[in-house]
């Protein structure tokens, strides 16, 4: 653990499954190290539990020590890499016992939602990653830790499915209903209903939303933390590489298109062209995961079995320390992340 004050780092997760795995070994890399703090942390999908159960951390440390920063950040670390732990050795638990197993890794359930709504297939519409994100996250506690120093602003994304357009809970708006909302894939589970609105998985509109952290954060600083691949050098012809393909096409869309905004303000603030005291230029950077997990193909997104889990957040927690060796020095100071090629 850092004995220098953090430095502010906001977050971005994308979703992709168990591939979230991944992002768990990131941010306990991230967290072990203790010194980068997390103004804001915007998450979908797996990227929604893995920002919830940080946030679930700090807001245990935060309410234990109000007064002293140090300690109250330190507690923070740890008490959100147990949460974290404690989220994911549940969905490996839920692997291992076939009435767990959540419908999207049930190879049978797999072929029938190609044929028939979840309104048919699941009527009682059963979500084991519920119970689970409830006995890890007191959102009550979390609701109450909103206003305390060093709690990050979470944010979560979610699909309007009458707009079509993306949704934020943040604040008091967060509940185990919201994360649920965006992490609801319509091929396998109801829509879930929120104040009459009903919604679908977050990464149809952003995967994740960057926009939350830079218009209602102070920090600068954005750390993308991404598990579905950009590229793909292989002419996918197969019916079942075709459609993840355009799956991962369709959830890179919106990130892509905020990351060339981003890059855009950018440009126009180093020409002077922009009110520097009206826009922020974002330093990027961000962690790859995306070619990393590409090779375990599409399937293994939805493997849930403890030894799959614990591969992928080596793999995380190992690229995420070699992150922090190779630009902790950069935070604050420029990015390392080139958005476009060919500005």
């Amino acid at each position: 653990m850092s004995t220098t004050p953090p430095q502010g780092l906001n977050l971005a997760l994308q979703g992709g499954g168990s591939h979230g795995a991944f992002t768990w070994g990131v941010l306990d890399a991230l967290l072990e190290d203790g010194g980068f703090c997390f103004p804001g942390i915007s998450g979908t999908s797996a990227g929604a539990m893995n920002a919830v159960a940080v946030a679930q951390g700090f807001a245990t440390a935060a309410l234990q020590h109000p007064e002293d920063d140090a300690a109250r950040h330190a507690a923070g670390c740890s008490a959100a890499r147990n949460a974290l732990r404690k989220l994911w050795e549940g969905v490996g638990a839920m692997g291992s016992f076939t009435l767990g197993v959540p419908v999207a890794s049930n190879p049978l359930m797999g072929m029938m939602s190609q044929f028939l709504s979840p309104y048919q297939t699941n009527p009682l519409d059963i979500n084991p990653l519920r119970r689970l994100l409830e006995l890890t996250v007191d959102f009550a506690q979390l609701r109450a830790a909103l206003s305390h120093p060093g709690m990050p602003r979470l944010f979560v994304c979610a699909t309007n499915v009458r707009t079509g357009k993306g949704e934020i809970f943040s604040g008091e708006r967060l509940s185990a209903d919201a994360i649920m909302a965006s992490a609801c894939l319509p091929q396998l589970y109801q829509a879930v209903e929120i104040d009459g609105q009903y919604y679908w998985d977050g990464g149809f509109s952003g995967n994740p939303a960057l926009y939350p952290l830079i218009y209602r954060t102070d920090c600068r600083d954005m750390l993308l933390v991404q598990i579905n691949p950009i590229e793909h050098h292989e002419l996918p012809e197969t019916a079942g590489d075709i459609m993840e393909r355009m799956n991962e096409v369709m959830f890179n869309a919106g990130l892509l298109s905020e990351l060339r905004a981003i890059d855009f303000v950018r440009r126009l603030l180093a020409e002077g062209r922009l009110d520097a005291t009206r826009y922020k230029s974002v330093l990027m950077h961000r962690i790859d995961g995306g070619a990393a997990l590409s090779h375990f193909g599409a399937a293994s997104k939805s493997r849930v079995d403890m030894g799959f889990l614990l591969k992928l957040f080596a793999l995380g927690r190992a690229q995420g320390q070699q992150w922090v060796h190779d630009h902790r020095q950069d935070v604050g100071v420029r990015e390392t992340l080139q958005i476009v090629d060919n500005p």
